[in-house]
């Protein structure tokens, strides 16, 4: 198929169209009784019609039938028809005594042709095994006719009225098979739909814990290095107010550069749909420096060993910076003002790492206090991201005698793609 002709939009006309079909089935959806009762009303006045007008005259193999007949014949074959939906197969049973009678004294009416109309909602509605006796019950009226008047031979008269029950088979089960594909596609759109909208949510739900991470580690951190630098500023204020004013100086610098990763990680939502993979707030093993400084700066000695050449990519460096960054945390609001940290990294060949952070605090942590208070998102949120690498991170006391806490995170090699 041409791909120009297949993406063109519809004619005006065929569209009209379509869209008056959908507000007539839309209209007999609520209303069903009302478009019965004009669909046999019409059928009603036209079999009256026959009948009065003496059209079935030209057909009839007996004149003689007597009137008030054939008023009973015209109507017991057409107002049946108002159930022809729900209870099709009862009214084509209630259609074939009178399409009997109508058969054997010869009046020939042609409303007898209306049972085509069940037949062809059984085809619609009903399973396809019941028109075997459909037809039958069509056909033997035909039968007793060629039997009673014998004009015709047998295979015309029963093969042009098979001719007309396989039609209107026929449109049965082509509306039937285009209404069930059509329901299949609307229920398939709306189960597309339902899961879009569920995507949606969960990418929502995954996107906020992302920030909410990356809030905890900028804020929390930032605002820790701050609190210990004012403390210490505080102190200093009397006894040396060259001390204070480096204390305030580390102060602004910490605090501008909290502005600065916030503002990045604020352009990069707004952003990361248009270009998500060029640009990235996110800080990397080159920032530790920087990290270490502040924390030093703030009143924690810290001593860092590594072994080995870093060649993470950048998520496994997020995390690492993250873990590092959350115990050193940790260490500052709940260490005590004599401790100190030790990092040492262990970079492994094929992106894997070992980080153990420790530190000689008073000791006093707990496990809820670790991992930020009740409800917080400090070493949850590590072991969030650590997972995602199928790594490890363990956080505890230190044994005894020695003081302080160990945080330990491992991510073992990059499993090739």
């Amino acid at each position: 198929m041409d791909p120009v002709t297949e993406d063109r939009a519809p004619e005006p006309l065929t569209e009209y169209a379509h869209r008056l079909t959908r507000r007539v089935r839309a209209f007999d959806r609520c209303h069903p009784l009302l478009w019965d009762l004009h669909f046999t009303g019409f059928w009603v006045t036209a079999a009256l019609i026959d009948y009065a007008g003496d059209g079935w005259r030209h057909n009839a193999h007996d004149l003689d039938v007597p009137g008030w007949l054939l008023l009973v014949l015209s109507l017991g074959l057409s107002v049946p028809l108002l159930r022809r939906r729900t209870h099709p197969a009862a009214v084509l049973a209630a259609m074939v005594p009178f399409a009997l009678v109508n058969a054997w004294t010869g009046a020939a009416l042609q409303a007898s042709l209306l049972q085509l109309v069940p037949v062809y909602h059984l085809a619609l509605r009903r399973p396809l095994r019941n028109l075997w006796w459909a037809t039958a019950l069509v056909i033997a009226p035909v039968l007793v006719s060629i039997a009673r008047y014998g004009e015709g031979t047998w295979d015309q008269q029963i093969g042009s009225h098979l001719m007309s029950v396989t039609v209107a088979v026929l449109i049965g089960v082509t509306v039937r098979t285009r209404r069930n594909y059509t329901d299949a596609l609307e229920d398939r759109a709306r189960r597309l739909e339902i899961e879009r909208d569920q995507q949606t949510q969960l990418a929502t739900a995954a996107e906020r814990a992302r920030i909410a991470r990356e809030m905890h580690d900028i804020i929390g951190h930032n605002l820790s290095v701050i609190t210990g630098l004012a403390d210490g500023g505080r102190y200093a204020a009397g006894k040396s107010p060259e001390r204070a004013a480096q204390a305030l100086d580390a102060i602004a610098t910490t605090s501008r550069q909290a502005l600065t990763e916030l503002r990045r990680l604020l352009d990069v939502m707004r952003e990361e749909e248009q270009d998500r993979a060029s640009r990235s707030p996110q800080p990397g093993l080159t920032d530790l420096g920087t990290l270490l400084d502040g924390v030093r700066s703030a009143g924690l000695p810290v001593h860092t060993t590594v072994h080995g050449s870093p060649t993470l990519p950048p998520g496994r460096q997020l995390t690492v910076y993250r873990v590092i960054q959350e115990a050193l945390t940790n260490t500052l609001k709940h260490g005590g003002p004599d401790a100190t940290a030790e990092i040492e990294l262990s970079y492994e060949d094929k992106g894997a790492v070992t980080a153990t952070i420790t530190d000689t605090g008073n000791g006093s942590r707990t496990e809820g206090t670790a991992r930020g208070g009740t409800g917080g998102r400090g070493l949850p949120g590590m072991r969030e991201r650590t997972a995602l690498y199928g790594g490890t991170l363990e956080a505890g006391p230190r044994p005894h005698p020695e003081r302080g806490w160990c945080v330990r995170l491992h991510l073992p090699e990059e499993i090739p793609q």
